[in-house]
Order: structure tokens, then sequence, then C-alpha cells
């Protein structure tokens, strides 16, 4: 495989009142659910720019937001893992 890819999760202060800590903790139990971990780079951003949309994960050229501990799961699953394959076939 080539280059890893990167997966952007904010980590800026709005995101962290928003508990962006507990996303990362279940971003990163998803990645290794699926066998992405040695796919992924997964870096924190000081800010995404999109504050007043919750949490924001960048993945690709694609920004996803309004992520919460809540609903990172069905996110991933509905959002984040179609970009990732769409990124490992180009």
């Amino acid at each position: 495989m080539g280059d890893k890819i990167a997966l952007h999760l904010c980590m800026g202060s709005a995101c962290h009142q928003l508990g962006v800590h507990r996303v990362l903790s279940a971003l990163q139990k998803l990645m290794h659910e699926h066998g992405l971990d040695a796919e992924i780079d997964l870096k924190g951003a000081f800010c995404l720019d999109s504050c007043m949309h919750g949490i924001v994960i960048k993945v690709g050229e694609k920004t996803i937001t309004d992520i919460n501990p809540g609903n990172v799961e069905s996110r991933f699953a509905s959002e984040i893992l179609p970009v990732l394959k769409n990124e490992k076939q180009r």
C-alpha cells in the first residue's frame, strides 16, 4: 500500500469542550476494529474552522461536522468509511 490516508480530528478548544477526547478514543477503537490502523494517519488539528458545527473531522478533501461521542460510531460507518474506501482507490 502507498501513503497512509490522513484523518484530521479537530482538537481546538470548542471541540475539546464538546468531548473530542472521547471521540478520539472511539475513532482509535473503530480504526482497529476495521483493520485500518496501518492505512490511516490519525492527526490532531488545532482548528478546522467549523467551530459552530460541532466536532470536525477532515478525511481526504471531505470535511465532516457535528461529530459527537454519541454519534461517532454511526458517522464512521456512514460517512468516514466510504471516504476512506474512495481514497484507497486513488
